[in-house]
Formats: C-alpha cells, structure tokens, sequence
C-alpha cells in the first residue's frame, strides 16, 4: 500500500493543480473547524458525520455505486441525529478501527509491490501535465488501487490481529457511549487532525515536497505531532465549545430573574 501512495506521490507532479490545490484547501479548512469547533455545533457534525460516512461505506461497500452512496448518506445522516449517543459510540468504535487497522497492518510489515495499473503507467510515461479530466481518473484510479490492496491485507493478517481490534473497537464503542461529549471532542479532534493532515499533503504534492516520503522517513515525528494536535483540540473543545444547549438554559434563567420585579418596604 505504501508503493501505491509513493507511485501517487511520483505521479502527482503531472496533475493539474486544480485536482490538488481544491480539494487540499477545502480539506484544511473543514479540518480546522472540526479540530477547534466541532463540538459547539455538535448536532450538525453528528448529522454531517453520518452522511459521509454512509457515503463512503456505500461507495466502498456496494461496489462503486453513487445512487447506493447517495442513499446511505442520508439514511446514515438521519439515524445519526435520531439516536446521537449511539452514534457517537458507532463513531468511536469506527476511528479505533481505522487506527488499529493502521497500526496493526504496520506492525504486520506490509512491505507490498503493488503494481501501478496499465493506464497510470501509459499516463505516466508520457511525462506531461494532465487536464482536469485526466487527473480526476488517475486519482480515481489510485484509490481504486489502494482499496483494492486493503482488502488484500485484510485477508492476509493473522486472526489475533483480529481479536485485538474488536476488543479495541468494542471498548471505545463503550467508552463513547457512556462518556459522549468527551468521546465527541475527541472524535472532532481526530477528524480535524487528520483532514488538516490530508490537506497540506495535498498542498505540498501541489509544490513538489514529497511529503509522503517525508513521513515515510520520520514516522515517530509525525506520529506524535498527530497526537499532539488530537489532545490540544480535545482539551480546547471542552473547556471552549461549552454546551449550547446549557448555555441558552442559563441565559434564560439571568433573563427572568432580571425581568422579575424587586420587592421593596412599600410593597410589603
């Protein structure tokens, strides 16, 4: 898999800058919102959140079909504002997934040959830049690789790496049900991070600094940068992003007990 994003890497100096400048921005940006903020509009994440989700899933899932993802999307969107607590606990079960998935597919030593499909080949031997159109299908057809390769590995690793990851997965599912606002704030935390992460690898691509190789090189680095910035935006969010709901409850409370008429002597 890591062939696969060094071959995109290599590749992505013929793209056209649209293809990586649009999205990597717009990636930056929703990442800071969610990093800093997501919890004060914790509603509209939750309904976001589960479209996305359930348009990724119906994409990946269904097989590549837009209608499905469409579907999914909105269905998932309004399970996840029905029942929030839930959803929060699906959500965290589904980031200690990905994370372990990541972790434990390192520690597996997937050291993969993946080959660059026929037409990325063809593209990238013509060494010139692509238009829009064709920057869209190659990338298209780098993810289609990469999650071809992660179901490859899902087959491939040990049965006990399984074990760990449901019982990782079963206790954050947990963890989110019981504590959902603190689970929440990390979650938007995650989610920022990881966007803002995606969006400068984007951008750098776009200038040429090959910043997949970079975190290739220094793992350890950029694995606890990563960190750092998931804890600083979930302590940020709990102390900053108070609850709207118990905002407007006291904010009403100050307003009657001003609107209430003060007794004085003459009224007794």
């Amino acid at each position: 898999m890591l062939e696969i994003l060094l071959n995109f890497e290599e590749a992505s100096a013929r793209l056209s800058p649209t293809v990586l400048v649009g999205p990597g921005l717009t990636a930056v940006l929703i990442g800071l919102f969610v990093w800093l903020g997501g919890l004060g509009l914790r509603k509209l994440l939750v309904a976001v959140t589960g479209a996305v989700s359930g348009g990724v899933c119906g994409y990946l899932v269904v097989g590549h079909n837009i209608i499905a993802a469409i579907g999914l999307a909105a269905v998932a969107a309004v399970i996840a504002v029905i029942l929030e607590r839930l959803f929060i606990a699906i959500l965290a079960g589904a980031l200690a997934a990905v994370l372990g998935f990541v972790v434990l597919a390192t520690l597996y030593n997937d050291k993969d040959n993946a080959a660059i499909p026929t037409s990325q080949n063809e593209i990238s031997a013509q060494g010139q830049t692509l238009d829009v159109g064709q920057s869209i299908e190659l990338a298209k057809a780098y993810i289609v690789d990469t999650s071809g390769r992660i179901k490859q590995i899902c087959r491939e690793i040990p049965g006990h790496y399984w074990g760990i990851l449901i019982i990782l997965v079963m206790f954050f599912a947990l963890t989110g049900f019981a504590l959902g606002r603190l689970t929440l704030a990390f979650c938007c935390a995650a989610l920022g991070a990881t966007l803002i992460f995606a969006g400068m690898i984007l951008l750098l691509l776009y200038k040429g600094s090959a910043p997949i190789s970079k975190i290739y090189n220094k793992p350890s680095f950029y694995g606890i940068f990563l960190g750092a910035m998931i804890v600083f935006g979930t302590i940020e969010q709990l102390f900053i992003c108070r609850s709207t709901k118990k905002q407007s409850i006291r904010k009403k409370q100050a307003d009657d007990q001003r609107r209430r008429p003060k007794r004085n002597w003459r009224s007794t």
